[in-house]
């Protein structure tokens, strides 16, 4: 189902009950459903249509042909088994997966010795996953510890057609000609990329104890952690992972961030709309409970950059449609205020009539009391001498998005017990 384009001219209700009516079922095949084993997302990604040249950064999005994709992932919280979910929601064609496997990762594409297990679906170590769908593995016998980083290896013999992935992966990928999923030292892998290439979720079974479920941080390109450490793990997200596990109460923290994306608009390169795409990349995750929703900063922006300005009504019509989704799935869903952007570059970020947008919708998010509970992401990086401004320290020099100093401020905003 597309909302994109829609929302604008449809009532708040008509909005919610069209998403809402959506929601009841996640995007799960019916092996998923029979499995009696108990998941949490450690890791997951939301992805998008295959776009190999990303805005000048070429990508691996086009396809595979007899490649091993090796990817590194930090999982959340610990447990005795996993498994790997692999997408090919924008495929144009049924993706055959040759065989994967996952361990612990050693440094950059090596992997340490003893630890490399396969991967098998219903039984077998190859899988069909079809157009428009997405495949989880069977529980692979390997414990994990909380904040453990783990390798998976994609291993394809022949030519996969356009990729479903992940523009932004602030982390490094690696490529290798021909099959090497067992290799142990990273000789092979002598090409790299930015990006992750259809692994859209790493999931935790036998869970360690304290904490339960899987908390989602849903959002744009300050979710998904733009122009902070790459392979340093220090999107907030990560960064609230960690506090989880310093309280001694390790929660399944999934990051459904993804750069540009809008609430009611998509576009290449940023994903379809929020509203479109939060059945499945947010309340579709193994065990969620809690939802983080931080978006809107791209629709007043963008709307103001092409003349088409977005009004605060329109932005809350569509929060509101997130809000009715996961309270008809039963989840929890808080609302994050949009952080600062004046002084940003970009053009439409930085306007008086974009600034009157962003102050209303956070009026609305911070005291309408419709968001089960409000995280004050706009006052944990304001400038209190100009609070329209991100304070300086925490400026990852565009003046919008954070660095991994704001990243901490922002995960330090969570209050654990909300979620």
């Amino acid at each position: 189902m597309l909302l994109r384009g829609i929302c604008r001219a449809l009532p708040v209700a008509a909005v919610a009950t069209l998403l809402a009516t959506t929601a009841a079922a996640s995007p799960v095949t019916a092996h998923q459903r029979r499995d009696p084993v108990r998941w949490t997302g450690g890791w997951g990604s939301a992805l998008i249509a295959p776009f190999p040249d990303f805005f000048g950064e070429p990508n691996w999005s086009g396809g595979f042909d007899n490649h091993s994709v090796r990817q590194v992932v930090r999982v959340s919280r610990g447990g005795s088994s996993v498994r790997i979910r692999v997408s090919n929601v924008y495929g144009d064609g049924p993706l055959r997966l040759t065989a994967a496997t996952i361990g612990r990762a050693a440094q950059g594409a090596a992997v340490r010795a003893g630890t490399v297990r396969p991967v098998t679906f219903r039984g077998q170590r190859s899988t069909v996953v079809p157009a428009g769908q997405e495949a989880a593995s069977d529980a692979v016998r390997l414990r994990v510890s909380p904040l453990e980083r783990l390798t998976v290896t994609l291993y394809f013999d022949g030519p996969t057609g356009p990729v479903t992935f992940h523009p932004l992966a602030v982390a490094t990928v690696y490529r290798a000609s021909g099959d090497h999923r067992f290799d142990t030292d990273a000789a092979a892998y002598g090409e790299t990329s930015t990006s992750l290439y259809y692994l859209s979720g790493v999931d935790v079974s036998g869970t360690t104890r304290g904490g339960q479920g899987t908390v989602v941080a849903f959002g744009d390109s300050i979710t998904d952690g733009a122009i902070t450490t790459v392979d340093a793990d220090n999107r907030y997200p990560d960064e609230l992972a960690e506090r989880l596990v310093a309280a001694g109460r390790p929660t399944g923290v999934v990051n459904a961030g993804i750069g540009g994306n809008k609430v009611l608009s998509g576009g290449p390169g940023f994903g379809v709309a929020a509203v479109e795409r939060f059945r499945r990349d947010a309340l579709g995750q193994p065990g969620v409970r809690t939802v983080i929703v931080l978006e809107g900063i791209n629709d007043i922006g963008g709307g103001e950059a092409v003349g088409t300005p977005v009004t605060a009504e329109q932005l809350i019509a569509g929060h509101q449609a997130l809000i009715r989704a996961a309270h008809w799935r039963g989840v929890r869903i808080i609302g994050a205020t949009i952080t600062p952007s004046k002084g940003c570059p970009y053009p439409g970020y930085d306007t008086a009539r974009g600034e009157a947008v962003r102050d209303a919708v956070n009026h609305w998010i911070r005291t309408s009391g419709e968001y089960d509970a409000v995280f004050d992401f706009d006052r944990a990086l304001a400038d209190p001498a100009d609070p329209d401004r991100m304070r300086a320290e925490y400026d990852a020099g565009d003046a919008l998005h954070p660095n991994d100093a704001g990243m901490r401020a922002l995960a330090e905003a969570v209050d654990l017990d909300q979620l």
